[in-house]
Order: C-alpha cells, then sequence, then structure tokens
C-alpha cells in the first residue's frame, strides 16, 4: 500500500495543514504550564474533537497532540515513563476522526525539540537525543501515523538527531525550524544553511513554522527557494505560519491576524513555492477555512515580490531580505499583481 502523504502529494499542487493545538486547547480549558500530551488519556474526547474542527475547516493534514513528547519534555510533568502510552493515543485519536471524515487526511506525528542543551554545551549526548526522538517516532508510527513531522526546531544538531530517530520507522519525514531571529532561527540557522541540511539529509519536506509572523515566513520560503542547490529539483516545502502577532488582552495572548490576512497569506506562500501551507500559534479552524477557500478559489501566480509581502502580511526583517542576495532576488520578481479568481 502506498503511502498517503506521498500519495496525497503526488495527487495535489499544495496540501493544506491544520492550525494551532495549544492556542484551541486553552480556549477548551487547558491551564497554562500543563501537559497538553496528558489529554491524549485524560480527556480523548476534547482532543477528537480539536481534530475534528480542522477537518471540518479543510485541512488535507492533522499534526498529533504530541509536540511535547519526548521523556525529556513529558519529565517535567513526571510522565517520562508513558511517552508510548502518550503518542500512540495521539495518533490513534486522530486515526479513528479521520476514518470517520469520508476523505483522505494525513496523519503527521509531531515531534517537538527536546528542550535540553545538546553537548558539548550541554548535558545531552547525541546517543541519549537520537535514542528520545526513535522512541516517540515509532509509538507514532504504531498509533497510525502516515508522517514522521519533526517541528519548530533551532539547531541543525538537534534536527539531525531527530531525523536519525525518526528513521526507525519505515515513515517518510518533514522537518520544520522557526526563523525567529532576523531571518535566522535562534541558534543562527539561515535559509541557505537549511537548504544545506535538507539536502544532506535526504528527507522528504522541509520548511519554516513558527517564528515572528506570516511576512517573515513569506520571505523565508522566498529564501529557500533562492537558496535550493544549483540544479536539483525544487524541494518540497512547508510553511506554517503563526496568526500575526501576539498580544496580551485581559492578561491573556491573543493573536491579531484576521482570517482574511490568512488567506492572503496562505495564496502567497503557495506562489512563493510552498507545497504545504498551514498555520502556527493562533490559527483557528476558522482561519484556515479562510485559507482553504482562497486555496480553492485563487488560480497560481507568479512569486510575489518582498514589496508585495511587506504591503499585504506586515514588515520582513532585513535579515530575512538580506540572505544569500535575498534582497535583491525578491524584489526584482515584481511588485504588485492584479490575482485573477477563478
Amino acid at each position: 500500500m502506498s503511502n498517503l502523504f506521498k500519495k496525497m502529494l503526488v495527487e495535489k499542487a499544495v496540501l493544506l495543514a491544520d492550525g494551532a493545538t495549544g492556542t484551541t486547547f486553552f480556549g477548551m480549558g487547558l491551564q497554562s504550564g500543563d501537559a497538553p500530551e496528558l489529554w491524549n488519556i485524560d480527556y480523548p474526547e476534547r482532543v477528537a474533537q480539536h481534530y475534528q474542527a480542522f477537518i471540518d475547516a479543510g485541512s488535507d493534514l492533522i499534526l498529533t497532540n504530541s509536540f511535547g513528547g519526548t521523556r525529556y519534555r513529558l519529565k517535567l510533568h513526571k510522565a517520562e515513563t508513558r511517552v508510548a502510552e502518550l503518542n500512540i493515543a495521539a495518533a490513534t485519536i486522530l486515526r479513528d476522526v479521520v476514518a470517520d471524515c469520508g476523505r483522505d487526511v494525513i496523519v503527521a506525528g509531531s515531534i517537538g525539540p527536546t528542550g535540553e542543551i545538546l553537548a558539548p554545551l550541554g548535558d545531552l549526548q547525541a546517543d541519549d537525543a537520537i535514542a528520545a526522538f526513535a522512541e516517540q517516532a515509532l509509538a507514532l508510527e504504531q498509533g497510525g501515523a502516515d508522517v514522521i513531522w519533526i517541528e519548530t526546531m533551532s539547531s541543525q544538531e538537534e534536527v539531525d538527531y531527530a531525523v536519525q530517530g525518526a528513521r526507525q520507522t519505515d515513515l517518510p519525514i518533514v522537518f520544520t525550524m522557526s526563523f525567529d531571529t532576523n531571518g535566522r532561527t535562534m541558534m543562527g540557522v539561515g535559509a541557505a544553511d537549511m537548504m544545506s541540511l535538507h539536502q544532506r539529509l535526504g528527507v522528504h519536506a522541509c520548511g519554516t513554522n513558527c517564528g515572528i509572523g506570516a511576512s517573515e515566513v513569506v520571505a523565508t520560503i522566498l529564501n529557500m527557494q533562492a537558496c535550493k542547490p544549483e540544479g536539483s529539483a525544487d524541494p518540497i516545502l512547508v510553511a506554517k505560519a503563526n496568526c500575526g502577532i501576539p498580544e496580551f488582552i485581559d492578561g491573556e495572548i491573543h493573536y491579531n491576524g484576521t482570517p482574511e490576512i490568512m488567506a492572503r497569506y496562505a495564496i502567497m506562500a503557495r506562489d512563493a513555492g510552498a507545497r504545504i501551507v498551514g498555520g502556527c500559534c493562533g490559527t483557528s479552524p476558522l482561519h484556515v477555512a479562510a485559507m482553504r477557500h482562497a486555496l480553492d478559489h485563487t488560480a497560481p501566480g507568479p512569486a510575489p515580490g518582498i514589496e508585495d509581502v511587506q504591503r499585504e502580511l506586515g514588515e520582513v526583517t532585513a535579515g530575512a531580505q538580506a540572505q544569500a542576495g535575498g534582497q535583491h532576488e525578491i524584489q526584482t520578481r515584481g511588485s504588485s499583481r492584479r490575482r485573477r479568481r477563478r
């Protein structure tokens, strides 16, 4: 049987991913500092409701509720011995919801950073990190994941260890990094570094998630395209942006992105070269539904210029503009264009 993730990438020009997990759960009663992964056992009906909402919004790919599912993250909640139980449950709940939805939806097994500092700067040794990622990935595979989805990474080393662990499964692998520091990750990784890492690791897809807003994600996708190795095929790129900028309102964090802004972001990310487009922090099913409608009813266009991105989505940091000659490269691709609608 062919892998559903690979099959749908062949069948569809663009896959729409889901939105935020934590933001949704806070609205269901999750308290700050709690582990969402424990809900896979304690409140499976809430987790299923979360998955269903994004399926109803039109997502082709849903991430499992397992971002903090390594033994190191779960240790903070005295649950480090429950890795298999919690990750299997995360994927199984989603697999069961998908089975009843009447269409193909990809189960993406989410794996986030360990939260530990890697040697030689910290105590986490390479072999221990690889083992922890393998433990989680194997549990997600057992629960029914179609793809291992490594996300929100900052260092090349941790991506490398996560991929090595994930390779103990038989599933395709995706990794995304968070570009949140003037066009780079917190550990200094730029778009060119990212594309070199992707080529070296040979995983199925890579991209960016979270970060500091939709405009920066689109600029990063443009830079990744500009930095791909000469003569290589177009990489399968992922764009999963936060829903605007977080703001404190009445003591709570709210994201200022509207469904209309996220719809424009989805089109621009697709035209910039992303084959998988979704939302991250703050992105609700309402936002994803607007993205679905936009992708279905707006014909593909040329890659946007940096002026287009900044006018439509907000400022782009100087670092993101300048990488790999990106400032000149992107700006000369054109300015405002009227987009033709079907």
